[in-house]
C-alpha cells in the first residue's frame, strides 16, 4: 500500500483541493534528471543514448535531437522513416523561437472524388492510400543543416549501426504480430518484418536481433552522397543538402515511387520533387507572462493557446487542482478551442487561408469564456466566428451555421453500427464512436494505447539550443516503400473530404494534412522556461495544456507536472478514423475520487476512469537560477532520458 499511496496519480487527485506549497512536497514514481551541459530525452532508452553519443562527440541539442529522432525512426517506435517531423527550436544566436514543417503532402491523383468514388468517406487508416509523401528524412537534414554542427554521417551512425541489427523490443513485437494479415499483404512489408520458419513466416521475438538491411542501405547511400558532395569542395550544410536530394530526387526517391506505386499507391517522383521542408514563424500567445509557442494550423497547436487565452478569464488556483469545478472549467475551454480546430484548421500554404488573428484574439478568447456554463457540460460547443476579430468576413458562413459537434452520418440511428467503406464499424446513433488503434480511449479507457502514439524528443545543451520534437507516421502496420526500407506514412486519414467537415482540410494533391502533432515550447523574460512535448493523438494538446497549468497554476516542478493524472475529452472530432465523436465522454484518472466523478456526471458528463490518462510527457524546465536544467519524462510509457 505504502508504494501505491506514493504515486503522484493517488495523491495529487485525491487531494483535490491542495496549494502550491502541499503539491511541491508530493513524490513521483522517477526522478528528475538534472543536467548542467545537457539533457535528452525521447520514446525509448537506445534512442535517448543515440542523443547522448552524439552530445559526447560535441554535437549540439539538434544534432542530438535528429540522432534521437533517427533512432527512433528505426526501431518503429509507432514511427518510421517515411512518416512526418515537426519541431520547435529555439536558436540563442537569435533569441527566437523557430518551427520545423516537415509533414508529407498528398500525391498526385489524391482528391476527394477519387476516394468517394471507391466509396471512402475519408482516406482509409491504413495502406498505401493512406500514405502522404515522406517527411521526416527532409525534417531531419534540413534542421541538421540549418541549425546542426555535426555531418550527417556522425549524427546517422547509431541509426545505422542499429538497422544492422539490434535487439527488438517487445512494443514493436506485438504490434508485428496483431497487424500480421495487414503486414504480410504488402510483399515489402511482410520482408521487413517477417522471419522465413520452414515453410511459414514469424514475427521477431522480443531481444532478438532485428535486422532491416534494405534500411541501412539507404541510410548508408544518403552518408554517400554527404561525402561525395564534400570531396568535391562543398560546405557541411551542402554536403546534407546533396544527401537531401538523393532522397527526393534521386535513386531513393526512384525505388520509392516504384515500390509504393507497385503496392497500389499515388506518389509521384514530381510529388517527392515538389515537396519540401518549412522553416516557418510559430504561432504563440501570453498566458500570465509567460509566452507559450505552436506551431501553426497545420497542427493541432493553436487550439492549446486558444484554451489559455480562454481559461485567463478564470481564477483557476482558486478551484482547487483537479476538483470537479476545475476538471470542468478546463474540458469546457478545450471543448470550445476543439470546435474551432475542427473546423478551421487547415494547411497554410494551400487556399483557404485560415483565420489564425481572429482565433488567437483576447478578445475572441472572452467571447469563448463566456460560453463557459459553470453547471454543466455543453454537449453541442461549437467553432465560432473568428473573422469579426479580424479584417475579412467569414467565407464559410452556411458550413459554420450547419456544424454540430457530432458530424451528419447517413448511418445514424443504426444501434449495431454498420461496416463502414474503409471497414471499420462506424459510429453508433448520437455521438457513438469507431475504436480505432489511437483512439481506443473512446470505448475502452483502460485498454488504451495512447500512451504509445507519437514518439517525442526533448533536447537542450548549455549553449542554449533547445529542441522540441513530435515525430510520427509510418507506424506499424505500415506499407513499407519497395527496397528502401521505410515505412511510409498514414497520415491521409486525417484530411476529410467533405467541406462540412472542415473546408480549410479537404485532401487535395500538394496539400498538408492536419495532424494532431504539437511540440510545446515557452519562454520567461525572452529566455527558455520550458520545452515539452508528448505522445497521443487528440489527447496532445489536452495532455500539454494540463502540464502546463500544473507548473504555472499550482508550481509543480517538471517531474511532478508530467506524472500528474490527467482528464481527457472525447467530445472533438476525431482525427482518425471515421473522425467520430462522443459528446460528454470524459476519461479520468482511475484515482478520481468518487464524488468528483459524482459531481461531473451531475454536470453531464459520461465519466470513464482510466489508469493511464495521457500519453508519456517530456519536458525539459530551465533553472535560471542555478543554471541547470531539469528534465522530467512521465511514467506511462518506455520514454527514457539522459542528462549530464
Amino acid at each position: 500500500m505504502s508504494n501505491i499511496m506514493s504515486r503522484i496519480g493517488l495523491v495529487l487527485v485525491a487531494a483535490a483541493t491542495l496549494g502550491p506549497a502541499d503539491l511541491l512536497a508530493q513524490r513521483t514514481t522517477k526522478p528528475v534528471l538534472h543536467g548542467r551541459n545537457w539533457v535528452a530525452i525521447t520514446g525509448k532508452p537506445l534512442g535517448a543514448t543515440a542523443g547522448a553519443l552524439v552530445f559526447a562527440q560535441g554535437g549540439n541539442a539538434v544534432d542530438a535531437a535528429c540522432a534521437m529522432l533517427a533512432a527512433t525512426s528505426t526501431m518503429w517506435d509507432v514511427l518510421s522513416w517515411g512518416g512526418e517531423t515537426q519541431a520547435l527550436i529555439f536558436d540563442p544566436r537569435r533569441g527566437e523561437v523557430v518551427g520545423i514543417n516537415a509533414v508529407g503532402v498528398a500525391p498526385t491523383g489524391a482528391t476527394a472524388d477519387f476516394y468517394r468514388d471507391r466509396e471512402l468517406e475519408y482516406p482509409p487508416m491504413y495502406g498505401p492510400l493512406a500514405a502522404v509523401t515522406p517527411g521526416t528524412p527532409g525534417g531531419l537534414m534540413v534542421m541538421l543543416a540549418e541549425f546542426g554542427t555535426l555531418s550527417l554521417a556522425e549524427v546517422l551512425a547509431p541509426a545505422i549501426e542499429m538497422a544492422d541489427g539490434y535487439p527488438i523490443e517487445g512494443q514493436a513485437v506485438r504490434a508485428i504480430e496483431r497487424h500480421r494479415e495487414r503486414l504480410e499483404s504488402w510483399s515489402y512489408s511482410r520482408s521487413v518484418f517477417f522471419v522465413e520458419e520452414g515453410d511459414s513466416l514469424r514475427a521477431p521475438r522480443p531481444g532478438e536481433i532485428f535486422r532491416q538491411p534494405d534500411l541501412a542501405t539507404t541510410l548508408r547511400a544518403l552518408v554517400e552522397a554527404e561525402r561525395e558532395a564534400l570531396e568535391a569542395g562543398a560546405d557541411r550544410a551542402a554536403a546534407i543538402r546533396a544527401a537531401y536530394d538523393r532522397f527526393y530526387r534521386g535513386d531513393i526517391a526512384a525505388e520509392i515511387v516504384r515500390g509504393t506505386r507497385e503496392e497500389g499507391g499515388l506518389i509521384t517522383m514530381e510529388d517527392l520533387d515538389r515537396w519540401q521542408v518549412r522553416i516557418e514563424e510559430p504561432v504563440q500567445t501570453d498566458y500570465r507572462g509567460i509566452d507559450v509557442y505552436k506551431l501553426t494550423t497545420w497542427t493541432q497547436g493553436p487550439a492549446m493557446l486558444q484554451a489559455l487565452n480562454i481559461l485567463e478569464n478564470f481564477d483557476l488556483g482558486s478551484l482547487g487542482f483537479n476538483s470537479a469545478a476545475y476538471i470542468h472549467t478546463i474540458v469546457q475551454a478545450m471543448q470550445l478551442a476543439f470546435a474551432d480546430r475542427d473546423f478551421y484548421y487547415g494547411d497554410p500554404y494551400s487556399p483557404p487561408e485560415e483565420p489564425v488573428e481572429g482565433l488567437l484574439s483576447k478578445e475572441y478568447a472572452a467571447e469563448r469564456a463566456a460560453l463557459v456554463n459553470p453547471d454543466h457540460n455543453d454537449p453541442d460547443a461549437r467553432p465560432g466566428d473568428p473573422y469579426r476579430y479580424q479584417e475579412g468576413e467569414n467565407p464559410f458562413s452556411d458550413l459554420l451555421g450547419r456544424w454540430h459537434t457530432v458530424p451528419e452520418r447517413s448511418d445514424e440511428g443504426n444501434e449495431g453500427g454498420i461496416p463502414g467503406p474503409s471497414g471499420i464499424s462506424r459510429a453508433p446513433a448520437l455521438g457513438g464512436s469507431v475504436t480505432t488503434a489511437l483512439q481506443r480511449p473512446h470505448d475502452d479507457p483502460s485498454a488504451s494505447r495512447h500512451h504509445l502514439g507519437t514518439t517525442s524528443i526533448q533536447a537542450a545543451d548549455a549553449e542554449g539550443w533547445v529542441v522540441s520534437v513530435t515525430p510520427s507516421g509510418g507506424w506499424i502496420p505500415a506499407t513499407v516503400a519497395g527496397r528502401t526500407g521505410v515505412g511510409l506514412s498514414q497520415r491521409a486519414q486525417s484530411f476529410v473530404t467533405d467541406p462540412a467537415d472542415n473546408p480549410y482540410n479537404v485532401i487535395e494533391p500538394g496539400k498538408r494534412p492536419r495532424v494532431t502533432l504539437t511540440p510545446g515550447m515557452a519562454l520567461k523574460d525572452g529566455a527558455p522556461f520550458l520545452s515539452f512535448a508528448v505522445q497521443g493523438g487528440d489527447t496532445q494538446d489536452q495532455n500539454l495544456l494540463q502540464f502546463l497549468l500544473n507548473v504555472v497554476e499550482f508550481g509543480m516542478d517538471v517531474q511532478q507536472a508530467v506524472e500528474a493524472p490527467n482528464v481527457n475529452t472525447y467530445q472533438l472530432r476525431s482525427s482518425f478514423g471515421e473522425h467520430a465523436s462522443r459528446p460528454g465522454r470524459l476519461v479520468v484518472h482511475a484515482d478520481t475520487p468518487p464524488w468528483v466523478r459524482a459531481e461531473l456526471r451531475e454536470m453531464g458528463y459520461d465519466v470513464v476512469t482510466a489508469e493511464r490518462t495521457s500519453g508519456p510527457i517530456n519536458a525539459i524546465w530551465f533553472d535560471r537560477e542555478h543554471g541547470t536544467m531539469w528534465g522530467g519524462s512521465s511514467d506511462y510509457g518506455e520514454d527514457y532520458g539522459l542528462a549530464w
